[in-house]
């Protein structure tokens, strides 16, 4: 069994150094919690269960002494520190990651710095983690890699390592593609590319993989199916997985003897007043200026409150070198002062602030002691404050005022949520939470702390993990369908002993790549020469099955010995370069749709309309990717309502909705050819859905090869045309017996 390796930017613990010797210090923080709590307890349950904790270890180490400090880390932590030095630390954390990636995945665009030499630092120290897990790492072990500052790591690593089992999970919100698209392209398409070196990709929110999905597909042309994305030989996966909280933790500690003596000594310094209670990380995402607003509205709207409510507000250091950071500090340290000024007496002061990192306990004590948490970010990736001030009740009362933009909203849809750039929304939510009955509050909190307790820590961390060895067990399967070198060998095999041999092939995306226009998409001399020396074979019959028309494909392939079918089996080139009609059909219908169809291409920039003898086909491969996905969907759906007493059939394919004669497909075309041509051996090579019906029409013996996707009928995949040239010509090559 091998380990599980956790790779975060920072360890568990940070090195502070005293005088010659560095000590260990333990962190604090929610990926450490979350984390912390699931390592320990699966510690606990499997002894035998073994984990490393990969990340920079908080401040420059010398080299002389790097190694005696990572044994002991190792030993004695199950850490392995990555060494940066001073100015890598320097440029890298207040660079790259939380001047670009932060504020543009936070929706603050405004706030983003694009610069090149940050990047290529991003670049450097996401090389050095991928130095040390080399060193590191061993067969069989599940690599676990975590957040933004590394969302290159999984991709240089699946470089260095193709069978590794990558998992990555990112802790903040994934923007949408309006947002994600201001990056310079070369860098969307280097972090999207790094994301999916992981098997899989894991997200706070569904809204949050969706947005990944989207962007894979417009800026990669990657298209997923219910989350897994078809990449060559592999399948992707990408996921919601809500972090938990350590949910017994919180709940336990509200009636330790530490927490109650600190909530004591805090009640005696409010006076007996009603606290509103918030906490908050310095940063401009959080929305606590927002959050003083709204106090201050909520003061003025309800003077009768004055006096009897404090609001108990903490703000944590953070980023304390970034000019934004202090500019936002200086703000509300005046804001503060001002609503005091403005409102308080000798007797009441209406905000108690505090600029300090906090305790456990007294973090539990403020949680137990506040009828009411205010968490108001203007976008969070979940929020764990607003979950861990839930599992502190354990009486079910209390009322969280909640952002909508936090991705917690999700999962605590009974808490008060409010949008929090509305500060009349805030002050109101405030006299309502201060009004609520007891009754209320308890019928609200119990099925969101059994939500919590039932989706914790533990069970968010398993549930990620056992979603990696399923998608790891899809590869398995899917690997086994790569037309592999020594799976060809086989197929050549059975070729070269066969009598007749029957070799069906797919034109667009098959033989060739597709083109922004159909008419663009001829074949090539490399093309041409293969497919005369198939010919020149004897034993062989070998047909192209296309969508295309007749009138094209004569011009394209004027070689009669080449036998053909065109617009998917409607019609069939004999030996003697005429052609016959597989099954009678007709196209008085054509001059029905073709209006609806012509509508599409006026409203949808970049399509067109193809028409051929007997099929019309509305094409939007140079269409914006969404919206013509969009389209598509509309057209097939109002084509298929007016249709419904025509004998005609709608097909979507590859950036192409068809319609077409009922009946008529490769499938039916190749159960005629084979009658007709009598194989002892048949391959089959296609590369979207119209190829379906031909896998499942050729014998069960036949050798069936999908294109660009694991996801079929057939039984084998190939990744691009390129493959099936090289496999053809292998074929081709081979002496027959």
């Amino acid at each position: 069994m091998g380990r599980l390796i956790v790779v975060s930017n920072r360890l568990p613990f940070t090195l502070r150094q005293d005088g010659a010797r560095f000590e260990f210090v333990a962190s604090s923080g929610g990926l450490v919690t979350a984390l912390g709590a699931y390592l320990e307890r699966r510690k606990q349950a499997e002894p035998d269960f073994q984990y490393v904790w990969v990340g920079w270890p908080g401040s420059a180490v010398p080299e002389s002494q790097q190694a005696t400090i990572q044994q002991t880390a190792l030993e004695k932590h199950g850490a392995y520190p990555v060494f940066l030095t001073a100015d890598d630390t320097e440029d890298f954390y207040h660079g790259f990651p939380n001047r670009t990636l932060w504020p543009l995945f936070h929706y603050f665009p405004s706030h983003v710095d694009y610069d090149p030499r940050a990047f290529q630092n991003y670049v450097r120290v996401n090389q050095r983690f991928r130095r040390a897990l080399l060193e590191l790492i061993e067969p069989g072990d599940e690599i676990w890699i975590h957040d933004y500052q590394l969302l290159l790591l999984p991709g240089m690593l699946r470089e260095a390592v193709p069978d590794a089992t990558i998992g990555f999970f990112l802790h903040v919100p994934f923007p949408a593609h309006e947002i994600f698209r201001l990056m310079p392209n070369a860098w969307k398409r280097d972090l999207l590319s790094g994301m999916l070196g992981a098997d899989l990709v894991g997200f706070h929110t569904h809204e949050y993989t969706q947005y990944f999905l989207n962007c894979v597909f417009r800026v990669l042309g990657h298209d997923h199916h219910l989350g897994q994305i078809a990449m060559q030989d592999q399948v992707r996966r990408a996921d919601t997985f809500p972090i938990g909280i350590d949910f017994e933790r919180f709940m336990s500690a509200a009636s330790s003897d530490a927490v109650k003596a600190r909530k004591n000594e805090i009640l005696s310094g409010i006076r007996g007043r009603t606290a509103v209670f918030s906490v908050d990380r310095l940063d401009y995402t959080k929305g606590i200026l927002n959050r003083l607003r709204g106090f201050e509205e909520f003061l003025m709207r309800y003077p009768e409150w004055r006096e009897k409510v404090v609001f108990l507000l903490t703000v944590l250091p953070s980023r304390a070198e970034i000019a934004q950071y202090q500019t936002m500090k200086h703000e509300i340290d005046e804001r503060v002062g001002q609503i005091n000024g403005l409102f308080g007496t000798m007797e009441w002061v209406p905000i108690v602030y505090q600029y300090r990192s906090l305790e456990f306990e007294t973090l539990s004590a403020l949680y137990e002691l506040s009828p009411v948490a205010l968490i108001t970010p203007l976008r969070d990736g979940m929020n764990l404050v607003a979950k861990e001030y839930l599992a502190s009740k354990p009486d079910g009362t209390g009322v969280l005022i909640l952002s909508e933009m936090a991705g917690a909203a999700r999962e605590l849809s009974e808490a008060i949520l409010i949008n929090p750039n509305h500060y009349a929304e805030i002050a109101d939510a405030l006299h309502q939470a201060l009004t609520m009955e007891p009754e209320e509050q308890i019928r609200r909190n119990r099925p969101m702390q059994e939500r919590l307790k039932a989706y914790d820590a533990q069970r968010w961390a398993t549930h990620f993990l056992a979603s990696l060895a399923k998608v790891k067990a899809k590869q398995g399967q899917l690997a086994t369908k790569h037309l592999t070198p020594a799976l060809q060998d086989d197929v050549i095999e059975h070729y070269r002993s066969a009598r007749r041999a029957l070799i069906l092939l797919d034109y667009d995306g098959t033989l060739v790549p597709f083109a922004m226009q159909p008419n663009l998409a001829a074949p090539d001399n490399e093309l041409s020469s293969l497919l005369m020396d198939l010919l020149q074979k004897p034993q062989n019959a070998t047909f192209l099955i296309s969508g295309r028309d007749r009138s094209v494909l004569d011009a394209w392939f004027p070689n009669p010995k080449l036998r053909m079918a065109a617009e998917h089996g409607a019609s069939l080139r004999d030996l003697n370069g005429s052609w016959r009609l597989l099954q009678p059909v007709a196209s008085h219908w054509k001059s029905r749709i073709r209006p609806i169809l012509q509508m599409y291409v006026d409203r949808v920039a970049g399509s067109l309309l193809e028409e051929k003898d007997f099929a019309l086909a509305w094409h939007y491969r140079r269409c914006e990717p969404e919206l013509g996905a969009q389209r598509a969907k509309e057209l097939i759906d109002e084509v298929t309502q007016f249709t419904a007493n025509f004998d005609v059939q709608v097909l979507e394919g590859k950036m192409v909705v068809e319609i077409r004669n009922a009946g008529v497909n490769k499938g039916a075309a190749a159960l005629r050819i084979i009658r007709e041509v009598e194989p002892d051996f048949v391959l089959a090579i296609g590369d979207d859905q119209t190829d379906e019906e031909l896998f499942r029409a050729c014998p069960a013996d036949a050798f069936t090869v999908r294109v660009g996707s694991p996801f079929s009928f057939a039984k084998f995949s190939l990744s691009d045309f390129r493959e099936v040239r090289r496999f053809l010509r292998r074929l081709e090559s081979a002496g027959h017996r």
